[in-house]
Formats: structure tokens, sequence, C-alpha cells
């Protein structure tokens, strides 16, 4: 360890305080710098002299890596690292960590409750029911039993699996495609493997749970929607790009299919003019399908204790790259 305390930059976060990663990083003695926004020029500015980065949705791009000359280690808070140039960090020898299971339960319940609003067309009848008319009303999209319907998910890591589990109390046949996953596997009871074609013909519901990658990357596009059913609906609670937005505008303007449950979009940001938000048949959240207090309690905590353990020398619980060890800046063991 060096003798001057370890500055860590924390490039962006959106709960009320750093305090909880503040206590766990007091252990190396660690300066916090909150930097006052996202823009690859402030990042990099202020990686310059931090020994560590935390970061959320920033983009922590190849320039702002390169800058930081003298950081060991970069954390994640969250799942996914589309937001950080991994290869580059493992070339220069500085250990990626990230928190793939600390919002298993939030993240499968979240995609429930896009499931349940939709089958029971809740948001519709909360309006009939305000508007005074409480009686001979059908919904647009007909109320349908869902027991005995068929949930489609692509990408079967915990999260896919949380929802598989949960949805096989309410009676759905679960189909799952997962492009990672070794063909030999084992499956849980009453899940069945499909081809990716064959899953988006049978489905009712689509829900998507694969990481954002080139693979990934408009998975579900124009193509998919030919295939699915008129009548399915497609949840995303995982990546905005997996999804071909202009696509799926174009499947539910056009009745390709009967509607979609968005937790995330390709910009982070949308402005409210996006053509998706006048569309009466989607649903969406912005971006808080992981939230709860527990959840981001955790998540701080650990990000945190994940950067301690890389600048004391110990590996982390979760590495990215493990590639970076053989060359890593500081040696983990």
């Amino acid at each position: 360890m060096p003798d001057n305390p370890p500055r860590i930059l924390i490039t962006d976060f959106v709960w009320p305080s750093t305090a909880p990663e503040r206590a766990v990083l007091a252990a190396v003695g660690a300066e916090v710098v909150e930097a006052p926004d996202g823009s690859e020029t402030t990042l990099a500015a202020l990686a310059a002299d931090c020994d560590g980065i935390m970061t959320c949705f920033a983009q922590v791009t190849p320039a702002v890596v390169r800058a930081a000359e003298r950081c060991r280690v970069i954390s994640r808070y969250g799942v996914g690292v589309d937001n950080i140039a991994v290869d580059v960090a493992t070339e220069l020898g500085i250990p990626v960590t990230y928190v793939p299971d600390y919002c298993v339960d939030e993240v499968s319940d979240h995609v429930l409750a896009l499931l349940l609003a939709w089958n029971r067309q809740v948001g519709f009848y909360d309006g009939i029911a305000k508007a005074g008319r409480w009686e001979g009303v059908p919904s647009p999209h007909p109320l349908t039993r869902l027991r005995g319907q068929t949930l489609g998910i692509l990408g079967f890591g915990r999260i896919g699996r949380a929802v598989a589990q949960k949805a096989r109390a309410f009676g759905l046949a679960i189909l799952i495609h997962d492009p990672y996953r070794p063909a030999a596997a084992a499956l849980p009871d009453e899940v069945a493997a499909a081809g990716l074609d064959d899953l988006l013909a049978a489905a009712d519901y689509v829900t998507v749970h694969t990481p954002l990658d080139d693979v990934t990357r408009g998975l579900v596009g124009e193509s998919a929607f030919r295939l699915m059913k008129p009548s399915a609906y497609l949840i995303n609670c995982a990546r905005g790009p997996i999804v071909d937005e202009t696509a799926l505008y174009a499947a539910l303007r056009d009745g390709q299919i009967a509607g979609a449950g968005l937790d995330v979009m390709e910009s982070g940001a949308p402005p409210a003019s996006h053509p998706l938000f006048a569309l009466d048949n989607v649903i969406i959240t912005p971006h808080v399908a992981f939230l709860s207090q527990q959840s981001v309690l955790e998540l701080q905590e650990r990000t945190a204790r994940a950067t301690v353990d890389v600048l004391q020398g110990r590996l982390p619980e979760f590495l990215v790259n493990p590639a970076v060890l053989p060359h890593s800046r500081v040696a983990l063991s």
C-alpha cells in the first residue's frame, strides 16, 4: 500500500448519499471524490490521480481508463459492465469488479409486476374506475387466464432462473433460450430449452435477461417480432439496446405484438417526446427494477468492499476480467 491514502473516484450514483461506501472505504483511509458530471472530459481529468474508480451508469471509456495511470481497480455498481472499457482495463492491468447477484429478487419481482399489470390490464382499469365507470367496460386487450400460458425467457442466469421459479407459481409454462448456456447443462423441473425462433413463436410473454454484448445487441428486432404472436407481450428489464426500439415501435403500432413492458431503453434517459411513450400498449418504468432499500444498501457496501479487497491485495468476490491476474497492477491472492 502507498504511504498516501488512496483516492477513489465515484463517477455517479442514484441514491441519496455515498455514506455507506465511505464507511467501508474508511478501512483503507480512502479519500472519496464524487464527480460533478459524467462527461468523458470530467471523468478522465478526475481519474488521473485516483487509485480506484467506482461507477454506476457513467461511461468509463477507453480514454478515461487510459487517463487513470495509477488506478488499481474499477468497480461497477451493478450487474452489467457494458459501460466500462473492460478490454482496455485488462490490457493495462486493472482488475474490474461487479456485483452480479445483488438485485435478483427485485428484478424478477419487477418482471412479474409488468407481466401481471398487462395480463390483468391494471393501468386501463385504474383509469376506468377513476372515471366512475364500474360496469360493462371491456379492456382493449381481452383478459386471459394466466395459468397454462407460456413465458419465454431469453437468458437463463440468476435473474432468468428466479423469474422462472416465480412464474411457475402462476401456472405458466416456461421456455428458455440462452446462447451462453452449455447444451448439456441441467434445467430445473418444468423448464424446457428451445431455439430462439421456436421460443419467440410459442411464447405469450417474452422476457429479456441476457447481457449486452456484440451477440445480443439488437437481438430482439424486426425478425423477432415477425415470429411472435399478435397477442404476445415483451418485457425488458435487462439492457435497452438488446431490443431494437425502432422495430419495437413499428411492431406495437402495427399490431405485430400486443404490448411491451420496459424498464430500460436504448438511451439511458429518453426524452418525453420518445415515440414509444405515446403508445397505449406500453408500460414504462424509469430503470427501477433493481430498486429497493435493501438492494441499494447492499450494492453500495459490496461495491466498496470489492474496491477495498483489491486495494489490499485480495481477490474480490466477483472479478470480471480474470485475464488481468498475471499482470495486474496489484498482486491479488
